[in-house]
């Protein structure tokens, strides 16, 4: 029986340790598939930290190197845990040209993050992409997959104060 999609963030690692070697289990009965293990275990913990990696070498066999391979290559995973909201900022040839260089620079500066890293609060993490596909307004970002386009750094703040919560919620 797989693991339902649940973040354990509150585990300790101890626990979260035990709960990964109940997912390979399961998937070990099915022939091992380590996409699979991979899908799963990123679903249910957010990431694939270096000790959960080391875990699922030891109980599945398959080399270490292999595992951060596959993670690393596919950029659907990760090995640190995502914000609530995911901003991406376009980088391809138009965006940076228009500006996407400033924007990246600017929400650096106001979420005090650097690329790829989750806020302090938990709230947005900071990604670059090669390209939205909206070239013809660029420069574009994205805030959990929905795209803003002609966006320059004095937009942003507006932009994010859509994201916070609302005072007595969370």
């Amino acid at each position: 029986m797989r693991e339902s999609s649940q973040c354990c963030c509150d585990e300790s690692l101890e626990e979260k340790l035990k709960h990964v070697e109940r997912i390979i289990d399961d998937f070990i009965k099915e022939d091992a598939n380590l996409i699979q293990i991979l899908h799963t275990v990123q679903n249910v913990h957010g990431a694939i930290p270096l000790e959960i990696q080391q875990m699922i070498s030891q109980k599945t066999g398959i080399p270490l190197s292999e595992i951060s391979g596959v993670i690393s290559f596919y950029s659907f995973f990760s090995t640190k845990l995502k914000g609530k909201h995911i901003i991406k900022v376009c980088m391809g040839t138009a965006c940076y040209v228009r500006g996407g260089k400033k924007i990246v620079d600017r929400l650096q500066e106001m979420l005090n993050v650097e690329i790829g890293d989750t806020t302090e609060d938990g709230l947005f993490t900071l990604e670059v992409v090669r390209c939205m596909g909206a070239c013809g307004l660029a420069p574009a970002i994205s805030i959990d997959n929905k795209v803003f386009k002609q966006v320059n750094p004095d937009k942003l703040h507006t932009l994010l104060s859509k994201y916070y919560p609302k005072e007595g919620q969370q």
